[in-house]
């Protein structure tokens, strides 16, 4: 039997994705009541500049002030896509205080301070959700949470990142450079004005923290994360790729340490062979690659981005928390038990692609290669091209430690016979 009283939520931003969240809120209200099992009424909107028209919603419930809003103690849910630190903390924590669940985009809050938040709403028997947090519209978070808390996850790798794969994928399909593709993207509403925070990896390492932290039942912080962004990736490098049957993606990889005890959270360019399923995700998609221990690989691909995609995310969480409202109950809240280490980016292992500027003449290679074996370093193939007294030497690397690969680059610049390191890049996916 359906309940008649309505569920009041307030929503805090009302831009690109907040505006489509009160559209699909009035658009599909019935249906929504049908899967809830009681009317939803969107009670108050918090917004910055009240005076902006906005279709479809009435301007009574317009507020410039938010923590009034989420204070009002009749409120049943607090739909947070404004973004940001502050004040986004604050008003979250105050809605847990005065009986409101959560349902947040925030994937920068959430990295920095999701256990203090998880915290909160525990302590007042609320729900935190925030599935579009990472991936737009991809069913990810509650997968990892819910779907595989029976299974062991080893490792998460994925493209989270829509902005960064269209320039990236621009510049593999096309043969444009960096800013050439960068400034498509911007012309087609894909980068901000500002890209800083995709093309050097920030929103990635947060979604990054995230998922590790869900993954592996262990607090991982945006600090944990090692992060490298994707703006100094050149023609020459999808050049170099394609001659290995790879492709270059910006990735994020969370991977426990091969005895379990440790893991790892990482962000930064990658060579990923063309069989791999990663390479085939074109333009502003995301998808990411799950390995399990019981289910093996699984993929999740979709619109990462965007303000419908990502409205769909926030009104599944919607659902899921009126639900739990309605029977008294919560749902999963954070899962840290295990509370592994965090390593750093010296431990991991990986495959490198080094490309060095030699001098042309006898001898070089063999120098190179002492270097490498030097430091434990084990090559798997070399590649060098001569004219007019300079070289170009690429070398590719069996699997070595970040560290190991560190040391031997520093000794690699001290030799006469080095000009230079063109490039190095990590190789994933095998």
């Amino acid at each position: 039997m359906m309940r008649t009283r309505p569920l009041k939520v307030a929503l805090l931003g009302c831009g690109v994705v907040g505006s489509e969240v009160a559209r699909i809120m009035t658009t599909h209200a019935d249906d929504l009541a049908a899967r809830i099992g009681a009317p939803v009424e969107l009670a108050g909107v918090a917004v910055r500049r009240p005076s902006k028209v906005r279709e479809g919603i009435d301007p009574a419930l317009v507020t410039t002030d938010a923590t009034a809003l989420v204070k009002r103690g009749d409120i049943d849910v607090v739909v947070e896509v404004i973004g940001g630190i502050e004040p986004a903390r604050a008003l979250i924590t105050t809605a847990f205080e005065h009986g409101a669940s959560v349902v947040s985009a925030n994937k920068a809050l959430l990295a920095q301070d999701g256990a203090a938040l998880h915290a909160a709403a525990e302590q007042h028997g609320r729900d935190l959700y925030y599935e579009a947090a990472v991936a737009g519209a991809i069913p990810l978070i509650r997968p990892l949470r819910e779907s595989l808390a029976g299974d062991k996850v080893n490792r998460v790798l994925g493209i989270v990142n829509g902005t960064t794969n269209f320039i990236l994928d621009k510049m593999d399909t096309t043969g444009a450079g960096y800013q050439e593709a960068l400034d498509e993207a911007t012309a087609l509403g894909y980068a901000e004005a500002d890209p800083t925070a995709d093309v050097e990896g920030f929103d990635a390492a947060a979604k990054a923290a995230i998922l590790a932290g869900i993954a592996f039942h262990t607090r991982v912080r945006l600090d944990d994360v090692y992060r490298e962004g994707m703006t100094e990736v050149t023609a020459a490098d999808f050049a170099s790729a394609k001659e290995m049957g790879c492709t270059i993606k910006l990735l994020a990889i969370c991977e426990r340490a091969a005895d379990g005890e440790s893991v790892t959270a990482r962000v930064h360019p990658a060579m990923i062979p063309l069989t791999h399923p990663l390479a085939s995700v074109r333009g502003a998609y995301n998808a990411v690659f799950v390995e399990s221990d019981a289910s093996g690989q699984l993929m999740f691909y979709g619109p990462g981005a965007g303000g419908s995609p990502t409205a769909s995310a926030v009104l599944g969480d919607l659902v899921a928390v009126c639900r739990n409202r309605l029977s008294g109950a919560t749902g999963p809240g954070e899962s840290a038990y295990a509370a592994l280490p965090v390593s750093g980016m010296g431990d991991v292992v990986t495959r490198y692609h080094i490309s060095l500027d030699v001098a042309d003449k006898p001898g070089v290679l063999a120098q190179v290669a002492t270097v490498f074996a030097e430091h434990g370093v084990s090559i798997d193939t070399v590649r060098q091209q001569g004219k007019d007294g300079e070289a170009s030497l690429v070398v590719v690397t069996h699997r070595a430690s970040d560290a190991a690969l560190t040391g031997t680059v520093e000794a690699l610049r001290k030799l006469d016979t080095v000009r230079g390191v063109a490039s190095i890049m990590r190789v994933e996916g095998e």
